[in-house]
């Protein structure tokens, strides 16, 4: 069989849809169930992603088989992410256009188009990996059925009054124009001035440090720590801001660290977390200068943005002698995950789902799920512990799920549309107050995508009747996703279900080059579609599995290598077998002391495999098959019998053919959720005509075969053989060359094939 890797893939991809291989089967009991991760519809796929997601289908792959000896179904659903930002600026990219340059309803039209023409060619990058999803039912976050799902559950937890909408300083990026929840926050380090400023309290100078000095104009008060003994005089006075010269409180308070700077703490309206807590505790009135486009709003240095006023303001304070004291430094900055630019605090009205009152429940709900590995829980725990602030769900934005909303102005009523009105835009329905009938105005904000991505399970159940019950099986996730897509949907799954969304969670890592994570702005990106077009689906999903869960893994061509050598040799070596198996019919017979005791070792090998598998540990599992497979079957067990299926009597070859048949579609089943390419090719040339299923990859898992065991005797004979080949090597002769040697009492029931193998004389 020669192995064109290219022609076998793209033929055995059609053999699966055309059979409909993956087809969810709704006529069985759900024996196992994964909330699959929706990509986003980003152009292509990443070596992130390849990696992951081979990670996932080697888990969905084992369960299916698994699930075929109990006569049940898996659910392996499909979607794609295509609600967000990410979205609207690969629209707009691939489009040469800008969302705010176009009506809301135009906009949204176009990214529904633009989705549609390249969602075929973006899908087809999964199916190239070999993932065994039911692409035949997709579902895409911005579809009618999800935002039906979604503004349904927005209005469920209004009812249940678990969301409120409130004017609040919000963590707003100034570049996407939108609020973003603190899971959308990530650290940047910066270089930036330390400068010291000359306040004054009663004539004398009072030095203060920030980083932030454009933040003047909005200074309500400064504090001093009740316990530093330098500022006790001076607590309830007044200090002058430098350059703008209007007065502030001083104000005791122990968030100002005595040791940190001069120990004395300038609070604006806002220029983070600290100065939001900070005014709302002491119930000051906040001054705002900052507007959402990010510049100064009012005063000598409005419409100047935030960096460029920085630079001003510290021109007219240096000319003014009013910085005592700069130093640069590095420090950490929060910054928007979607575009990099540093976060505002901008007072806007949002919408909230209440999260902060059940810190303590959704850690104890994390505690009802098995993590994999256990300690990426903590993760979860700590991120749920440091919340700050409740869950901003609202979005200022052209494109995503409307939020099901409309308010009367004048009664300060809220309407809500009807289930059956469900899919719903507001902009583009009218309402009227029930109290006054007066026209009722549309909420023009948009749902933040993680409040649609939260409801995956159900979203993907509903493609099949909702028959599928939640909780599911398992949820893949990646690590960087904890805070967001993990807890969001414990959240939702609280909220509506009362119960956790999945038994299982696995974590995977990420990938890096030479030890550094992948960056294109680094230019040390690697593209999945060119290891495909070099090595095939196999080798790439080989690489995939040699990383443990929650691993990061560095990308190694030689890793590529191994896999395609594997395959290889996977090949010719059921090339050999089967030019002995040509007309092969499975039959019982009665098997030779070392057939039996082979066979032994492949139902070790199969429970082994199996608890590795089962424990998410599929890197075990390919280790375990993959040295079994080079060693055990390919150096011994087939030099072994070879003489036996050459010239044995009747009986000897009979039981070496049953052997090598059964113990060779044990390997394929077992490694077939790695390399599922290879398996089937092989499947299908050469075991199809003999077996039930039309796929490999429909198959039982491999159950144990009747046969005595004997765990240790086997490797007593590959020592034996070890040591003949050895000495061999040191005597120059070769392997087939005559070679006189004793064999061990304890090896006397498998003399004759060993006599055989090493051509052995007394």
């Amino acid at each position: 069989m020669d192995y064109n890797f290219k022609e076998v893939e793209n033929k055995l991809k059609k053999l699966w849809e055309k059979e409909k291989i993956f087809r969810t089967n709704l006529n069985r009991k759900t024996g196992y169930s994964i909330d699959t991760p929706p990509p986003t519809v980003s152009g292509k796929m990443h070596i992130g992603h390849a990696f992951s997601y081979s990670q996932q289908d080697f888990i969905a792959r084992f369960r299916r088989m698994l699930a075929a000896q109990k006569k049940e179904n898996i659910f392996y659903p499909f979607g794609t992410d295509d609600n967000g930002l990410p979205t609207e600026r690969l629209v707009e990219k691939l489009n040469n256009v800008k969302s705010k340059d176009m009506s809301r309803a135009e906009f949204i039209e176009l990214c529904l188009k633009t989705i549609k023409k390249i969602t075929p060619d973006f899908m087809q990058d999964w199916k190239d990996l070999g993932m065994s999803c039911d692409f035949e039912k997709i579902y895409s976050t911005i579809d009618d059925n999800s935002r039906k799902i979604s503004q349904k559950s927005f209005i469920e937890l209004f009812k249940k009054k678990e969301i409120y909408k409130k004017e609040f300083p919000t963590i707003w990026c100034p570049e996407c124009q939108t609020s973003i929840a603190q899971a959308e926050l990530e650290d940047k380090s910066e270089k930036s001035l330390f400068s010291t400023l000359n306040f004054s309290c009663d004539g004398k100078d009072l030095l203060i440090a920030t980083t932030r000095p454009e933040l003047l104009g909005a200074c309500v008060a400064v504090f001093v720590n009740p316990l530093d003994k330098r500022y006790k005089k001076i607590i309830g006075k007044k200090a002058k801001v430098p350059l703008f010269n209007f007065e502030v409180p001083i104000l005791a308070d122990k968030s100002a660290e005595i040791e940190k700077g001069t120990g004395v703490l300038m609070i604006c309206s806002y220029g983070d977390k600290f100065d939001v807590e900070a005014i709302n505790r002491h119930k000051l009135t906040p001054r705002l200068i900052l507007n959402k486009q990010g510049k100064i709003s009012e005063g000598k240095y409005s419409e100047l943005k935030v960096k460029e006023a920085r630079k001003k303001i510290l021109e007219d304070l240096r000319k003014d002698d009013l910085i005592n004291e700069q130093k640069e430094i590095e420090h950490i900055v929060n910054v928007h995950d979607k575009c990099g630019t540093a976060i505002e605090f901008i007072t806007t009205e949002q919408w909230f789902i209440k999260i902060l009152d059940k810190k303590k429940k959704f850690v104890e709900l994390g505690k009802k799920i098995n993590w994999y590995p256990k300690f990426m829980f903590k993760r979860y725990e700590n991120w749920v512990n440091g919340l700050e602030w409740d869950w901003n769900i609202s979005r200022e934005r052209h494109f995503g799920i409307p939020i099901p909303v409309w308010e009367c102005s004048k009664c300060n009523e809220v309407i809500l549309p009807l289930e059956k009105e469900l899919p719903v835009d507001p902009l583009q329905t009218k309402k009227k107050c029930s109290k006054c009938n007066s026209l009722a105005e549309p909420e023009e904000k948009v749902l933040d995508t993680w409040a649609t991505s939260s409801l995956t399970p159900q979203i993907a159940s509903s493609l099949f009747g909702n028959k599928v019950n939640i909780p599911f099986s398992l949820r893949p996730n990646a690590h960087d996703i904890i805070r967001t897509w993990a807890f969001y949907t414990i959240v939702k799954g609280y909220l509506h279900e009362g119960k956790i969304p999945w038994k299982d969670i696995v974590i995977s890592g990420v990938v890096s080059l030479g030890g550094e994570k992948m960056s294109k702005s680094k230019g040390n990106v690697v593209e999945p579609k060119d290891i495909l077009e070099k090595y095939g689906a196999d080798a790439l999903r080989f690489w995939a599995s040699g990383s443990k869960l929650g691993n990061d893994l560095d990308y190694l061509e030689n890793d590529l290598i191994a896999g395609k050598r594997f395959v290889n040799k996977l090949i010719n070596a059921s090339k050999f077998i089967f030019m002995n198996l040509r007309n092969y019919k499975p039959k019982k017979v009665k098997l030779i002391n070392l057939d039996e005791l082979f066979l032994s070792e492949i139902n070790n090998l199969i429970e082994t495999v199996t608890e590795n598998f089962e424990k998410y540990e599929y890197s075990r599992a390919k280790s375990e098959i993959e040295n079994f497979f080079w060693n055990d079957f390919c150096s011994n067990y087939l030099e072994m019998v070879k003489w036996r299926v050459y010239n044995g009597s009747k009986g000897e070859k009979e039981s070496a053919l049953f052997t090598l048949y059964n113990s060779l579609l044990v390997l394929l089943k077992l490694i077939s959720p790695i390399t599922p390419f290879v398996t089937e090719e092989i499947y299908q040339n050469y075991f199809r005509k003999n077996e039930k299923e039309k796929s490999i990859h429909l198959c039982e898992w491999p159950r144990k075969i009747t046969v005595k065991n004997n765990k240790k005797m086997f490797s007593k004979i590959m020592n034996f053989n070890s040591e003949v080949w050895k000495i061999k090597k040191e005597r120059g002769i070769s392997l087939r060359d005559e070679i006189k040697i004793k064999i061990p009492k304890e090896l006397e029931d498998y003399k004759k094939d060993l006599i055989a193998m090493h051509n052995i004389k007394f």
